[in-house]
C-alpha cells in the first residue's frame, strides 16, 4: 500500500515525533536531527493526529501515554485514513500496549527508556528495509509483480489484491507477505522475519512477528480450496501453503 507520504512525494527524512516529555523530545530531535532526519515535534494527542493526518511525514514516534487523545486512540483514528508508518513508544514492561499497538496498526515498538540509537535503527529499518530472498539473503529486484494463485503484489504503487479486490496492509504487513510469497511451499523462519522484515536479531521475548502474523492470517483468510493459508511451524517459523504460478524472482 502507498503511503500518503509516498504519494505526496515527501521525502524519508521527515518525522513526526509525538511524546509530551519535552526533555527526552528535544534531546531525541537533536540527536535525529544530527543524523539527518527532519524532526517535527508535538506534545499531545489532539494536535498530534492533526500533525499526523498532514500527510507530511514519511514516518511518525508515538508515546503511548498523551494528553488530550491517547497514543492507541490516535493511532486508531490514524490508521482509519492513512497507513502512515508508525513506530509506538511504550513503557517497559506494558506488554499489552505493544500487542494492542501492533494489532492496530503500528509496524514497530521500542520500550522506554530506550538509546536514541536504538530509536533510529528501528526508523532506519522500516523507511529503508531491502528485499532479500531469504535463501541466499540477496537484494530481489522489485520490477514484475509477485503473482500467486488468488493474490497479486504490485511494488510500483505497494499495493495488494486478492481474488482482483484491493487490500489494505501496513508496511510491515506488506514485506512480510513478500517474503512469504517469495518463499511459497518453503519455511521462513522467525530468525529470517526478524532481520529481513523488522530489521532487527530475534529476541525470543518479542512477540511482534506472531501479532503481524495473526493480522495477516485475518486480512487474507484461507485459500480458495479453503486450506489454511499461512502455517506455523512451531518453534521454527511459517510456511506459505500454496505452489507458485509466478513468484517475480525468475
Amino acid at each position: 500500500m502507498v503511503t500518503p507520504a509516498q504519494r505526496r512525494g515527501v521525502g524519508l527524512d521527515r518525522i513526526l515525533l509525538i511524546d509530551d516529555d519535552v526533555e527526552m523530545c528535544t534531546m531525541l530531535a537533536e540527536y535525529l536531527e544530527s543524523e539527518g532526519l527532519q524532526t517535527e515535534v508535538v506534545h499531545d494527542g489532539t494536535t498530534g493526529l492533526k500533525r499526523a493526518l498532514s500527510d507530511e511525514h514519511a514516518l511518525i514516534v508515538l508515546d503511548v501515554m498523551l494528553p488530550g487523545i491517547s497514543g492507541l486512540e490516535l493511532l486508531r483514528r490514524l490508521r482509519s485514513e492513512s497507513a502512515a508508518r508508525v513506530v509506538l513508544l511504550t513503557a517497559r514492561g506494558e506488554e499489552v500496549d505493544r500487542i494492542v499497538g501492533l494489532e492496530v496498526g503500528a509496524d514497530d515498538y521500542v520500550s522506554k527508556p530506550f538509546s536514541p540509537r536504538e530509536l533510529l535503527a528501528r526508523i532506519r529499518a522500516i523507511l529503508r528495509r531491502p528485499v532479500v530472498d531469504p535463501q541466499a539473503k540477496r537484494a530481489v529486484p522489485r520490477t514484475a509483480p509477485i503473482l500467486l494463485n488468488d493474490i497479486e503484489m504490485d511494488f510500483g504503487t505497494r499495493t495488494v489484491r486478492l481474488s482482483g479486490k484491493p487490500i489494505t496492509l501496513t508496511a510491515v504487513e506488506f514485506d512480510l507477505l513478500e517474503l512469504l510469497l517469495r518463499s511459497a511451499g518453503r519455511v521462513v523462519t522467525r530468525e529470517q522475519v526478524a532481520e529481513l522484515v523488522l530489521g532487527r536479531n530475534l529476541n525470543s521475548f518479542d512477540r511482534s512477528i506472531d501479532v503481524h502474523i495473526s493480522k495477516l492470517r485475518r486480512k487474507l483468510g484461507n485459500l480458495p480450496s479453503g486450506d489454511e493459508r499461512i502455517r506455523s511451524i512451531r518453534s521454527v517459523g511459517y510456511v506459505y501453503l500454496c505452489t507458485p504460478n509466478n513468484n517475480g524472482t525468475d
